[in-house]
């Protein structure tokens, strides 16, 4: 295995006119697919961008994100995945983090790629409307060759973050990827070219990226794209493209029960598959889906750092309720005690990972990496969780202070430092509170500084101006000073949350 993108050639080669890839109306085969994506390649050559440089890819699950993405691949270049509701101080950090050389972005973030990478120094800038890829590289011909990466080499930086809040570059490798996406495929959603499997979880993020494109193309079955999940077009595209397999966050099997009726299930009928990542859920869920659809949810457990799975209720193995299920094959997991030593089967203490799924380190943060990842390969997650005698994971808690929010990672420290470049903000921590359908929301205590005055909705959009418009808090208290330890560091477990009514 070197190049991730001899996936794609090896696709193209074995199932040339299957449709790789479905979004609207419009259909993609292998070859040109194939096609597509070296042509691509040939257009970041002639802009100058060379094989281990990075390029930023800001786009919504689309054909274009898709083919973008291999073309990147094909020049053995870096893709630097973002979500397109990024604003332009967060699409300058991350280019800037890593130094990018060019930018693929949709045209509905035009203003914010724009303006982030030209803050960013980015020198090329490809934003792109409908049917503007293939715009872009009509008549450009294909590379000799496709350049070619080591194993070890990176092939995706994706920004998470942990304790300090700091967004981090996670160094994806192309084996580490490429063995992810084929073990995903073979024994966890088990397809092959007959299946086709939806695409909701956005392509920017690993899950989605891995489970989604990357194992369908390896297996040969089709992907149908959904740029926005409304659980009505999902019901949609699962009949018309007689859907298989189902990938999605708990917020998303929630939306899909409220919107079923005995005729969207009957359309339905093809499902056989369903996995679900990203935050826990809810048994009631798994039970009331799996009756409404007749199809089987797979719940499991990986992070960014980890390519991302790490652990999963398998198929054909039995089933606990509420657990993350066992190790991926080739993936070891263990509990540590407050000791860094194992702990006792059935108690508590953080997860630590270890196998091909880890990531090769953190960009150009050498400290964090050691933090992260021991000298044996254990990478520290920063969750809490236990082991049964079966050897079932199950998650406790997070040490992280991450709030997840509709399958959506929030970094607490990210919005409270947007809270305090506000003149009237004293302090401020962000903290997740319950909700209903969307697991988490974002919600924050603040103290204000002597004498200011600010109202909680003012303070609101100050906020959603300068983040992402998931992460902003949607409820604000004041509160005349925060809770603090001996050390002065503000503890969070000690914030009271007013009742709902009073909340702003």
């Amino acid at each position: 295995m070197s190049n991730l993108g001899t996936n794609l050639s090896a696709a193209a080669a074995k199932w040339r006119d299957n449709v790789a890839l479905r979004c609207d109306g419009t259909a993609v085969t292998f070859a040109e697919f194939d096609d597509k994506a070296a042509r691509v390649a040939t257009l970041l050559a002639q802009a100058g961008v060379q094989p281990g440089d990075r390029v930023g890819l800001m786009m919504p699950n689309t054909v274009a994100f898709a083919v973008a993405f291999y073309g990147i691949m094909y020049r053995g270049a870096v893709a630097v995945p973002m979500n397109p509701l990024l604003k332009e101080r967060e699409v300058e950090f991350y280019l800037a983090n890593t130094d990018a050389a060019a930018l693929f972005a949709d045209s509905t973030s035009a203003q914010a790629a724009h303006d982030g990478a030209v803050s960013a120094g980015t020198r090329h800038r490809w934003i792109l409307d409908d049917g503007g890829l293939d715009e872009l590289i009509a008549g450009l011909p294909r590379p000799a060759e496709m350049e070619s990466r080591a194993d070890e080499d990176d092939a995706v930086i994706l920004h998470t973050s942990g304790t300090t809040g700091r967004p981090k570059g996670a160094r994806l490798t192309h084996a580490g990827l490429h063995r992810n996406a084929e073990l995903t495929a073979r024994t966890l959603i088990c397809i092959d070219h007959n299946d086709a499997v939806i695409g909701c979880l956005p392509l920017f993020h690993v899950f989605g990226l891995t489970c989604g494109l990357n194992a369908a193309l390896l297996a040969g079955a089709t992907l149908s794209l959904l740029p926005r999940f409304e659980p009505s077009k999902a019901l949609e595209v699962i009949e018309r493209d007689a859907i298989t397999v189902f990938e999605g966050v708990p917020t998303m099997y929630s939306a899909l029960l409220q919107a079923t009726s005995l005729t969207s299930r009957a359309a339905a009928r093809t499902l056989r598959t369903c996995i679900s990542g990203g935050t826990a859920l809810p048994v009631q869920v798994i039970n009331d889906f799996e009756e409404a659809f007749g199809c089987m949810i797979l719940e499991g457990y990986g992070l960014s750092e980890t390519s991302p799975v790490a652990a999963f209720n398998h198929p054909g193995k039995p089933r606990k309720p509420g657990s993350i299920g066992t190790p991926v094959e080739g993936v070891e997991m263990r509990i540590i005690d407050a000791q860094r030593d194992d702990a006792v089967s059935g108690e508590v203490g953080e997860i630590q990972i270890r196998g091909h799924n880890v990531m090769a380190g953190y960009w150009n943060q050498r400290d964090a990496t050691a933090a992260t990842i021991n000298a044996e390969g254990w990478l520290s997650t920063g969750d809490i969780g236990r082991v049964d005698e079966d050897g079932y994971y199950y998650i406790v808690d997070r040490a992280k202070d991450m709030i997840i929010r509709g399958g959506y990672n929030v970094y607490p420290r990210e919005i409270e430092e947007v809270l305090y470049e506000h003149p009237a903000v004293a302090e401020a921590a962000v903290i997740g509170i319950p909700h209903d359908t969307l697991g988490e929301e974002v919600a924050a205590a603040v103290s204000l500084r002597g004498g200011a005055s600010v109202q909680a909705a003012d303070l609101r959009e100050f906020v959603r101006a300068r983040v992402a418009a998931y992460k902003y808090p949607r409820r604000i208290w004041f509160v005349d000073t925060l809770p603090k330890g001996a050390t002065g560091k503000i503890v969070k477990r000690g914030i009271a949350i007013p009742a709902a009514e009073t909340i702003t």
